[in-house]
């Protein structure tokens, strides 16, 4: 790696442009011992965080991120995010949207330590599932959050 700081834009690029060929260039932009953490994976280094993303590819259609916003504070940063995707065992047709966050903290040389994503799994992603989804409706719905 340079002594030169990755620039944020480029994380958000590799992030928008991210493919399945391009999961192998995750070292450009993570450390070897990085943590990554969402609501479903708690995992640490590099080939576990590839992994996550391989899987994402494996099992969903066209998937991808949009950026939507940033902040950096030093080696602190938070983006906000869409996550666009289509369910390859039902509804094909019909892309899902996940909106979310991601705070990153960078090392010295601009890549990333940690990993962690913020978003709603009951809202963003088992509402919209078959079965699933109405059960969580109808939990939202007596609990008065709906």
């Amino acid at each position: 790696m340079s002594d030169t700081p990755i620039p944020l834009q480029s994380i958000v690029d590799f992030f928008e442009t991210l493919t399945p060929a391009s999961v192998v260039r995750c070292g450009e932009f993570y450390t070897p011992d990085a943590r990554f953490k969402d609501p479903f994976k708690d995992v640490q280094g590099l080939p576990a965080i590839q992994g996550i993303y391989s899987h994402m590819f494996d099992a969903l259609d066209a998937p991808r991120f949009v950026v939507l916003e940033r902040i950096s504070n030093g080696p602190q940063c938070f983006l906000t995010w869409d996550f666009q995707f289509r369910f390859k065992s039902f509804s094909p047709t019909v892309t899902q949207t996940i909106h979310g966050g991601s705070h990153l903290q960078l090392g010295p040389d601009g890549r990333i330590t940690l990993h962690r994503d913020y978003w709603d799994a009951a809202e963003e992603l088992y509402e919209k599932l078959p079965v699933v989804g109405g059960l969580m409706r109808w939990l939202k719905h007596r609990v008065g959050t709906g």
